[in-house]
């Protein structure tokens, strides 16, 4: 009110201040751009342009957990705000269910392994199967395994083949899909001395934690993209599964990354090689 009494009305600072009950160091203030403000949003527009779907508290947890950088949140938010990269907030619906019972989490890796399919097709039409698999203690993925049919003897290979590098787990949980109710993965399990433990149908909360993993891959990348090929979607769907175990904070993990996470266990004799 002042600078614009002064611009249109002809009368000096001194009196449009004393007028406005305003200072003069206020009036003539002029603020300075900060150069780690610039990195802030050189930052902020990086990561938001590579991850769509991120929020500030997966871009702030990134700064922070991942590149170490020690800048107050509500500084980092201000500068987010200003660059108007906000995400709309989706009201949630309010629905009425008894209380679940919680799910157990283990205390160490190869405990247990879940497991489950996703869909979605190429560019040209074609229909394209994506196998999942984490462990539920730290959330890591070990493997997406991508064709256009995957039996019950693929994913059995699979799991040999993530057995050989992670040693073997005590149980596997996942639903009732006829690769996994098969005799091929059933007498496999038997063999192994694996425990297989089926969901109850029409439950899927009760395997609430790789269906969560699932949407991260469906929103972060695979809703993303067009891809022409199984070459070019296994391709990539290997460099974000690296890029998810070491460099995605993971709200449940308290803002580390799985990889971290492991790190943090006092007795972890993890190979992070």
């Amino acid at each position: 009110m002042a600078q614009d009494a002064v611009r249109s009305r002809n009368v000096s600072i001194r009196f449009a201040c004393q007028l406005f009950v305003v200072s003069e160091s206020c009036y003539r203030y002029q603020p300075q751009l900060n150069e780690e403000n610039e990195v802030i949003a050189d930052w902020l527009l990086r990561i938001t342009d590579s991850q769509r779907n991120w929020g500030f508290g997966l871009c702030f947890l990134y700064l922070r957990n991942v590149k170490g950088f020690r800048f107050n949140h509500k500084r980092v938010y201000w500068i987010y705000c200003e660059l108007s990269l906000n995400m709309r907030i989706k009201p949630k619906k309010r629905l009425k269910r008894d209380k679940p019972e919680p799910l157990a989490v283990p205390e160490s890796s190869n405990e247990c392994w879940l497991m489950d399919f996703m869909h979605d097709q190429l560019s040209d039409g074609r229909s394209v199967r994506l196998l999942n698999i984490i462990d539920d203690f730290n959330r890591e993925a070990l493997a997406i395994e991508v064709d256009f049919s995957l039996p019950a003897s693929r994913v059995v290979r699979t799991l040999e083949q993530l057995i050989e590098w992670r040693g073997k787990p005590t149980a596997i949980r996942c639903d009732n899909g006829p690769e996994y109710t098969s005799n091929t993965l059933i007498s496999w399990a038997c063999k192994h001395d694996i425990q297989i433990n089926f969901i109850q149908p029409g439950n899927p909360q009760q395997n609430a934690y790789i269906e969560r993993y699932n949407r991260t891959v469906r929103y972060d990348w695979l809703g993303q993209h067009l891809f022409t090929s199984l070459d070019e979607l296994q391709h990539y769907a290997t460099q974000w599964q690296w890029f998810y175990n070491n460099e995605r904070p993971n709200m449940a993990l308290n803002g580390f990354t799985p990889m971290q996470h492991i790190q943090r266990q006092p007795d972890s004799t993890y190979d992070l090689r």
